[in-house]
């Protein structure tokens, strides 16, 4: 017969295992014990900061340590990438990964590590599309108009991106490969700056972050011609796929979270598990939805794979483009 004290005892048992499950799932209650630290490799502020401070609220409330969000920008994201890297490999140290480390393991030959052996994957997190925008005087309304003028006027087609060797600058070096069609690639330090000149028609296009100009073509600053993905973005439903008239095109970019190689199995897969299932927080993906993300889902398994599938991906745009890091 249980007696009150055993039930009580086993209700109690029962409650901890429901209370924190990282000990158990652990076999460890000692992670994390401490503050954790979350690389950023990117100047506060943007969509990338957002995204990584709702999570690590989400993973601070979870596991009882603060997550902490650590901004380390410069050299297309190497210095914040390098800083995880030499990290101590027990969870403390994590890194926003994102197509800039995909797309520098081959735009820079002269990169001090190898990201694919340097990191453990731990999982995804999100990926935006990105659309091919206009200005309102450009005499186009579709891929296929501008196409067409960009062949009948190869010397005055500007296209803008923020900076070389990003993910803008690829895409458009892609689309001008795919669509056998010439123009000027100029870079500007971010986005924003592009964008002006687009809307003011000192440059004709550009290839950006669904999240840094959905909102100007609402508005009607900016025209949407495409969108990078092959579906439809659920931030711009009206614009189509630009694979859609260029079969087979398709890039975007993405964000995901990585740890230093040889980070404990059993840490990632805990890790994992929450990040996961913080992208399903009401909260979390209301706000990743407004800034016209799709949420990553999946195990560390898969998030490898993707982070492999895009390294590929973004090598061949590379070679293709013939342009490299000096």
């Amino acid at each position: 017969m249980i007696t009150r004290r055993d039930f009580l005892q086993t209700a109690a048992c029962a409650a901890a295992v429901l209370a924190a499950p990282r000990a158990f799932a652990l076999g460890n209650p000692s992670y994390p014990s401490r503050s954790v630290k979350w690389v950023v490799p990117y100047a506060p502020g943007g969509a990338t900061d957002l995204l990584s401070r709702l999570l690590c609220q989400r993973l601070s409330d979870r596991l009882g340590q603060t997550f902490v969000v650590e901004n380390k920008p410069g050299a297309g994201s190497n210095i914040g990438t390098q800083a995880v890297i030499s990290s101590a490999p027990d969870g403390y140290t994590l890194l926003l990964t994102s197509t800039a480390n995909a797309i520098n393991a081959s735009f820079d030959p002269a990169l001090p590590y190898d990201f694919a052996r340097a990191i453990a994957p731990v999982a995804g997190v999100a990926r935006i599309p990105l659309v091919l925008v206009v200005g309102n005087d450009l005499p186009v309304k579709t891929v296929a108009d501008f196409i067409a003028y960009a062949k009948a006027n190869p010397s005055k087609i500007s296209i803008a991106s923020s900076g070389i060797g990003t993910s803008l600058h690829l895409s458009g070096e892609l689309f001008k490969s795919m669509a056998g069609v010439q123009f000027t690639h100029v870079p500007y330090r971010g986005s924003a700056p592009g964008l002006t000149d687009v809307m003011s028609g000192q440059i004709q296009g550009m290839f950006d972050n669904v999240t840094s100009s959905f909102e100007l073509v609402r508005a009607g600053k900016l025209r949407a011609l495409g969108v990078t993905t092959r579906e439809r973005s659920e931030i711009l439903p009206d614009v189509p796929a630009i694979a859609d008239t260029l079969p087979g095109y398709e890039t975007s970019s993405f964000y995901g979270v990585g740890a230093p190689h040889d980070t404990p199995r059993e840490i990632v897969d805990l890790l994992n598990r929450e990040i996961d299932a913080a992208l399903s927080d009401s909260t979390i993906k209301a706000r990743i939805a407004e800034l016209g993300a799709v949420p990553l889902h999946g195990n560390a398994g898969e998030f490898g794979g993707m982070l492999t599938a895009e390294t590929d991906r973004w090598r061949k745009v590379v070679e293709l483009s013939g342009i490299r890091k000096d």
